[in-house]
């Protein structure tokens, strides 16, 4: 009995910080908000069809695919964001880890990949994403024992990446937010009273 009843402190108090740490990666998540808003007719505009797919709904492309083995003979270079041209991975990160999509041990020093929890599917994953316009890129796994320096395995769907070769052009990145948000921006400025110029 005096057992069950000191029990029940710890119980409650491991109870406590479970519902803290979940507030906590509530608040992280809502505080990064993306930087580029743009609605599903916009970004079909921009993109292909599969990357539409792969980034804008949160898709798969098919593993070893023509991208895949493109990838794979890449040198030397960066990775960008298909969408909005922001550095995403670089090629010291890169590795073969033979699961049939591009893998990185690490994003680049940019910080352009936000990590998110995923429970879709009945399975509880971490979605990786591009931080400036929130395009699903893949997933990251962590302990499955590849010799990197992080033994973290970063799998990304080759169609959310754009190729640079070391000593090219970085895309240009995509203007913020959307003609939707600048029309009520321009909404907003003239009930303030602001004529726009």
């Amino acid at each position: 009995m005096k057992l069950r009843i000191a029990l029940i402190p710890l119980l409650a108090a491991a109870f406590c910080i479970s519902l803290a740490e979940d507030k906590s990666a509530a608040d992280s998540q809502s505080m990064s908000k993306p930087e580029v808003v743009k609605s599903e007719d916009e970004w079909k505009k921009l993109l292909t069809p599969e990357q539409f797919q792969v980034t804008r709904m949160r898709g798969t492309e098919r593993p070893n695919g023509a991208i895949y083995h493109e990838f794979e003979a890449q040198g030397e270079g960066t990775y960008y964001c298909v969408c909005c041209g922001a550095e995403l991975f670089t090629s010291k990160e890169k590795f073969h880890s033979g699961c049939g999509w591009p893998s990185f041990y690490d994003s680049s020093k940019a910080k352009g990949v936000l990590e998110k929890p995923d429970n879709s599917h009945g399975m509880r994953r971490i979605e990786t994403v591009c931080k400036r316009c929130d395009a699903h890129l893949g997933h990251v796994f962590e302990g499955e024992g590849f010799k990197t320096p992080t033994d973290r395995r970063f799998c990304i769907n080759g169609i959310a990446l754009k190729f640079v070769p070391k000593g090219g052009e970085a895309p240009k990145l995509l203007d913020l937010g959307s003609a939707a948000v600048q029309q009520k921006k321009d909404e907003v400025a003239k009930e303030g009273g602001v004529e726009k110029k």
